[in-house]
């Protein structure tokens, strides 16, 4: 494997993980340790990775990942998520689905409900659910953002609060050891919350690196949402207080491939 490939797929482990170590790279890789540790110093270099003792993580960081690494990032879990969320979406019912690669996958996993009203802020929503022909869509409007399909601002806030649906079900950047949804763009933070003042029922579906994963902005905190989809148990802490708010959890079972 040449350089190039092994600093990618570090890269790929290292999102998917949050961490690597020296010596499970070396072992996965068939390579050195001091080969692991250079290409960790080049990925440091690169600002990609923040070289720790034993290994590397992710660095800290403002900004979100790219939409297409996000994408093929955990796609298993966020498959299993989404079918586990969409058995608990009845049919006949309105719902908003916002920006999110796992929110993509439950607009998937709804292509053979009937009789449903879908609002989104996810012009990638809108494209799937074309293939569900008893699904109404509807768009609402605002700023595009045209790194992921995105759509934000006062005047995406203006046209949700114009609907009163029966669910909404978003998804996160991250999650905190207090059960806080973050965020990375404050716009489409104000979208989320917009979102969750209009919902009847509020689910949020996130896999399990979301919880290794920092953003600067709160959405709301688990006690605010009805259900949460994932595909690993919680942390003992954030399960009692889920059970204490009256968040329902589920956990998805991810098929290997």
């Amino acid at each position: 494997m040449s350089q190039a490939a092994r600093l990618r797929d570090i890269q790929i482990i290292a999102r998917r993980d949050g961490r690597v170590s020296v010596e499970a790279l070396a072992a996965h890789f068939n390579v050195t340790l001091q080969t692991i540790r250079r290409d960790l110093g080049d990925l440091a270099e690169q600002g990609k990775l923040q070289r720790v003792h034993g290994g590397a993580i992710l660095p800290s960081t403002v900004a979100n990942i790219g939409y297409q690494d996000r994408r093929d990032l955990n796609e298993a879990a966020k498959t299993a998520i989404a079918a586990r969320c969409a058995r608990d979406i009845p049919n006949g019912c309105s719902l908003f689905l916002n920006i999110g690669t796992t929110t993509e996958a439950v607009a998937r996993a709804l292509l053979a409900h009937r009789d449903i009203m879908v609002l989104t802020n996810n012009l990638n929503v809108a494209n799937i659910l074309v293939d569900n022909p008893n699904c109404e869509i509807i768009v609402v409007g605002g700023l595009l953002r045209r790194v992921d399909g995105g759509l934000v601002g006062t005047v995406t806030m203006q046209a949700i609060q114009q609907f009163k649906f029966d669910l909404a079900v978003i998804s996160c950047s991250a999650l905190d050891e207090d059960g806080d949804m973050l965020d990375y763009d404050i716009q489409e933070v104000g979208v989320s919350q917009t979102i969750l003042k209009q919902a009847r029922r509020s689910f949020l579906v996130a896999d399990q690196s979301k919880f290794r994963r920092r953003a600067p902005a709160c959405i709301a905190s688990l006690a605010n949402m009805d259900s949460f989809y994932t595909d690993a148990a919680l942390p003992e802490k954030l399960a009692r207080k889920c059970e204490g708010w009256g968040t329902a959890v589920s956990i998805a079972q991810t098929v290997a491939p």
